[in-house]
């Protein structure tokens, strides 16, 4: 490569080198510079080397580019080109190396973390100082101090003794004899003749040394052969006990290699089986259908008004293990399908005196919609949320446990691991799941952290793992592979031989148009504005539909007072049945379960007798079983004899022989009752605990108003007030879009221009020079602006605005007069008006100056 015709002197002269397209280029990947958008390209150079800013650059690279920016870190600087080459591909040229290592210079340069020609490589000074050696960081090259940094301090006779020991001449300063060390350390030739005589015991020493740590200890009166690596030079003492390899040396050992391992080609993620894509798509349908069942059922379990939110916020461990009853499933998984609705805005405090969490409106209006757009929803949510259900269970950094829907879950690198693990899934061959070793290697490799191997506890890898099981959960993935709904939902091409989007529901692409399924490579493709996501929200359910099965509009009555759906029901059907009977088992077909207690709900719901016999004839299959009829009757008959109101409470009946029948049973006594007339009963018990008691103890009282009617108690009874799903963390600063781009880049180079534009030495007429404001009489402003409107030209003021912020401008005036100067403002880019009184003063640019 080629050094450019001009070498800059500094980054902030290497960014205004740059056109629109690199500076938009730098923009983007690094955010964080354009919050608040520069006022010059030198403010931008400022922003860019600072320590935040370089860490989040530098945690941002992928493994081979981070390696680049770590072997310029420890080269000298400046750098050139073939310098850094050889020293990630070492001195028989890896041409791996080789092929990789322009993108990853032009990575490095595109991101301000390094500037220069290729023949004065120079990277910012905080990343030099993050990635550079040191004892107290060592760095991942695992190379020591320079021979020059480690003689720092080191009286000049010792070091002359040392140059004498290495068999080279002395000198008459140490300046010249460092310098004359280091070149013997970096002479291949003559540093092979001089280890070619060291003892084989020293030899062994250098090679424990060479790839780090590069620090050893040593006795006060050390062996022979560590004698002689410390004469020469070849171990340099930095603290009593204590030697390094210098790094000149260690690279010589290396083959002129400053990381043992390179890798600049990302490993691949290996498939582990492969099914039919069909029979993927099928798999992971029945898991959405399962996703929306379960969550229906949460919901339905909380409607009355769910468990109590902890004062610290969230769900108690007691209330976690009894979700995971009632939804049948391990805590973990219930902690998920909990933190899933409410990522979806499904569920939320009420925000009552006794705060419980509940369903919100928004769930109603879920339910109306079609079950593929339902789990678009719901997947659509997940993707995009930054709260960890994985988290639950685990310990804050105060040691406290993190429960259900508390605080302290959000991870803001959730979305982004999520969208990348399901890409990478997209890159496989259709129908193939991936090996998870495997692919926790890739993600390592994009965003590899400072140690050496990826920890089990990377929080990235949790994540990871944690997304292959959720995916499979909600049936974006079926068989561990990507189906096609899951690729849609992330707005990525469909693949050859992958099955056309229906045109309604049953479409189905004909068999013999179907091509057979190839590998292809997809762009991980991320959809960012609303509509993109509505739209691929919208592909994925359009998908899905013809798969999920069709809600049926009937069941099948069994004479052991069970029932039993061959499928998902019809809403109305399905709320309705849930109310009269109990779900006794889930699966392909939900079993119900009539008994006492439910049908007695059905009649607290308002429902009469007449009304269930119809509601069972008109969805059974079959003819409705006789003890059904019987059960329905019985309570009936008995639903509603006794009445109980406010007294505390009362017990009334017409029937005084129940009422003695209460007062006689022993289980009543806690209720306090006592007759206040032949048909009446009170009770110091509430209305609610004196209903229960009665129910448990096998009557079917009925509750009553202050009217004297019967209170009917209806499902889905309890919502909190209007809420609004919770917002993800962002990780980071938003990525600018063009318009915002195009506006910061016109921004920062018109204040370049103001801070950068020569200008005439009126130093003389007692004005500043350049980088202070221009100070004139109120007479000469006006004369210069004046003289301006005349001929054209531009010139630069310094103004003060309204609220005292001063500030440098380039205007070419148009008008003067009424106290106001009304000119192109190249600053603003833009015509402004500005108060002459304002002006502090004006100068003239220089003659080149355009």
């Amino acid at each position: 490569m080629s050094p450019e015709t001009t070498a800059p002197r500094s980054l902030a002269e290497a960014l205004r080198a740059r056109d629109d397209a690199s500076l938009s280029a730098l923009l983007r990947s690094r955010p964080d510079l354009i919050t608040p958008v520069p006022t010059d390209l030198t403010q931008l150079a400022a922003r860019a080397g600072t320590r935040a800013s370089v860490v989040r650059a530098l945690e941002r690279l992928d493994r081979f580019t981070l390696r680049t920016a770590e072997a310029l870190a420890v080269a000298r600087e400046p750098a050139t080109y073939d310098e850094l080459l050889g020293l990630l591909a070492g001195d028989d040229g890896d041409p791996a190396v080789t092929a990789a290592f322009p993108h990853a210079l032009g990575t490095l340069r595109e991101q301000a973390l390094l500037w220069g020609a290729d023949d004065r490589l120079r990277l910012v000074r905080t990343a030099r100082e993050l990635l550079a050696p040191s004892p107290q960081h060592p760095s991942p090259t695992g190379l020591g101090p320079t021979v020059g940094e480690a003689t720092a301090g080191m009286s000049p006779g010792r070091i002359q003794e040392i140059v004498a020991a290495a068999g080279l001449a002395s000198t008459h300063d140490s300046v010249s004899a460092v310098a004359s060390l280091s070149a013997l350390f970096s002479d291949r030739s003559r540093m092979s003749a001089l280890l070619d005589e060291a003892p084989a015991e020293a030899v062994e020493v250098l090679s424990r040394l060479v790839w780090g740590p590069p620090y050893g200890q040593v006795t006060a009166e050390p062996a022979a052969h560590l004698r002689w690596l410390i004469a020469r030079g070849l171990l340099l003492p930095t603290a009593p006990g204590t030697v390094v390899l210098p790094r000149e040396v260690a690279l010589h050992l290396r083959a002129g290699r400053a990381h043992r391992v390179t890798e600049p080609v990302p490993p691949a993620v290996e498939a582990a089986t492969t099914h039919r894509p069909q029979a993927v798509d099928a798999a992971a349908a029945g898991q959405a259908y399962t996703t929306l069942a379960t969550v229906e059922e949460l919901l339905k379990d909380w409607h009355e008004g769910g468990p109590a939110v902890l004062r610290a916020g969230g769900l108690s461990v007691r209330d976690l293990k009894r979700t995971a009853v009632a939804l049948d499933v391990p805590e973990p998984v219930a902690a998920f399908w909990v933190e899933l609705a409410y990522a979806a805005g499904l569920v939320a405090s009420d925000g009552e005196a006794d705060e419980r969490y509940a369903a919100t409106p928004a769930y109603d209006a879920w339910l109306e919609l079609p079950a593929a757009e339902r789990w678009a929803r719901l997947a659509t949510a997940w993707l995009a949320a930054t709260r960890t259900a994985g988290l639950v269970g685990g310990r804050d950094a105060k040691d406290r446990t993190l429960s259900a829907l508390g605080p302290n879950l959000d991870r803001s690198a959730a979305p982004e691991v999520r969208h990348r693990v399901l890409a990478l899934l997209a890159e496989l061959p259709e129908g193939a799941s991936a090996d998870a070793d495997s692919l926790l290697a890739r993600l390592y490799w994009e965003r590899p952290s400072r140690s050496v191997r990826p920890s089990p506890d990377d929080l990235r890898a949790r994540l990871a793992r944690w997304t292959l099981s959720e995916t499979e959960l909600l049936g974006v993935t079926g068989r561990g592979a990507l189906s096609a709904q899951g690729r849609a939902l992330l707005g990525l091409p469909a693949p050859a031989g992958a099955r056309a989007e229906p045109e309604g529901p049953g479409d189905r692409l004909p068999a013999h148009k179907r091509r057979s399924p190839v590998a292809a490579a997809v762009p991980a493709a991320v959809p960012r504005s609303p509509a993109e996501q509505a739209a691929a929200a919208a592909r994925a359910a359009a998908l899905l539909a013809p798969l999920l099965p069709e809600p049926l509009d009937h069941v099948l009555l069994q004479a052991d007072l069970t029932a039993v759906a061959p499928g998902p029901l019809e809403r109305p059907l399905a709320d309705t049945l849930g109310v009269l009977a109990d779900v006794e088992s889930k699966g392909g077909a939900t079993v119900y379960r009539f008994t006492p207690a439910s049908v007695r709900r059905a009649l607290d719901a308002g429902r009469s007798a007449s009304d269930l016999h119809a509601f069972l004839a008109a969805h059974s299959r079959t003819p409705v079983p006789q003890p059904l009829a019987y059960l329905i009757d019985d309570m009936a008959r008995r639903h509603g004899h006794l009445r109980i109101g406010a007294a505390s409470a009362y017990v009334r009946c017409d029937d005084e022989a129940v009422l003695n029948e209460i007062i006689a049973d022993k289980r009543s006594q806690e209720f306090g009752l006592r007759r206040i007339a032949p048909t009446v009963l009170v009770a110091q018990a509430d209305p609610t605990t004196l209903l229960a008691g009665l129910r448990s103890m096998g009557f079917a009282p009925a509750a009553e108003s202050a009217e004297g009617d019967v209170l009917i108690s209806r499902a889905h009874a309890h919502r909190t007030p209007p809420r609004t799903a919770p917002e993800p963390v962002p990780d980071g600063p938003p990525v600018p879009d063009a318009t915002l781009l195009g506006a910061a880049i016109r921004a920062i180079r018109a204040g370049d221009l103001a801070s950068t534009a020569p200008r005439k030495d009126d130093s003389a007429a007692g004005r500043p020079g350049n980088g202070a404001l221009p100070r004139t009489s109120s007479a000469e402003t006006l004369a210069t602006m004046q003289a301006a409107v005349m001929t054209g030209e531009a010139v630069w003021i310094g103004y003060v605005n309204a609220e005292g912020a001063a500030s440098q401008r380039v205007i070419a005036p148009i008008r003067v007069e009424g106290g106001f100067v009304t000119a192109y403002d190249h600053t603003a880019d833009e015509v402004r008006t500005y108060p002459l009184h304002r002006v502090t003063g004006v100068a003239e640019l220089a003659d080149d100056q355009p």
